[in-house]
């Protein structure tokens, strides 16, 4: 009896060993792609932050108006700067003496009576100055005046009208009070080329 012999179906271990490696490539792939997104989303979020953490930086201008505002505080010390100048103004005003309560004395005289009166007898109507100057202009006196205080002398600027000579302005460092005082004075000017007349003026002189 003959056997009847059927070719033997053909495996599909090939097929199904493919699908295994599909299924692997997709989810490699969906890993790659979420990764990305993942990565992406990351840096995005992360520029973000350090954009908002640098970003009070540009708010640091206010801490620069901090210095504008001190010099506003400043202004009023200039204004203050001022004044002295009005006051130097003051000292270039010109007044009249009588010349006959005013004459030309010596340290000697000064010393003397110095030694015949005591500190509180000394009569306070009359004062020493020290004359470096007689100009015809105001001017030249004002030039000469503005010398002196440059070597640290308050000069005033007495102004008379002098019989035969006219209306003088003269020049003179004081008031001075004793002779130690003219003295400091006389060496000062001295060291700085002027030549000075020791005068004495009586104020306020009563009648007689």
């Amino acid at each position: 009896m003959s056997k009847d012999y059927k070719p033997a179906p053909k495996s599909k271990s090939s097929g199904s060993k493919g699908s295994p490696f599909l299924s692997g490539l997709l989810v490699g792939l969906l890993l790659g792609i979420g990764a990305s997104v993942g990565v992406a989303v990351f840096v995005k979020q992360g520029g973000s932050a350090f954009h908002e953490r640098v970003q009070p930086a540009a708010e640091q201008p206010s801490i620069a108006e901090k210095p504008a505002e001190k010099a506003d505080k400043n202004a009023p010390a200039d204004k203050a700067e001022a004044q002295p100048d009005a006051k130097k103004e003051d000292r270039f005003t010109f007044y009249g003496i009588l010349t006959g309560n005013e004459s030309p004395v010596s340290e000697q005289e000064i010393k003397q009576s110095e030694q015949k009166s005591q500190p509180s007898e000394k009569p306070a109507t009359e004062s020493y100055f020290l004359q470096v100057g007689a100009f015809q202009t105001e001017q030249e006196a004002d030039n000469a005046k503005a010398k002196l205080a440059l070597i640290g002398l308050e000069a005033v600027v007495q102004t008379a009208n002098i019989p035969d000579k006219g209306i003088l302005h003269r020049v003179r460092v004081g008031p001075l009070s004793n002779l130690d005082e003219i003295n400091k004075a006389r060496a000062e000017l001295a060291r700085n080329g002027f030549n000075a007349d020791l005068i004495k003026i009586r104020n306020n002189v009563p009648d007689q």
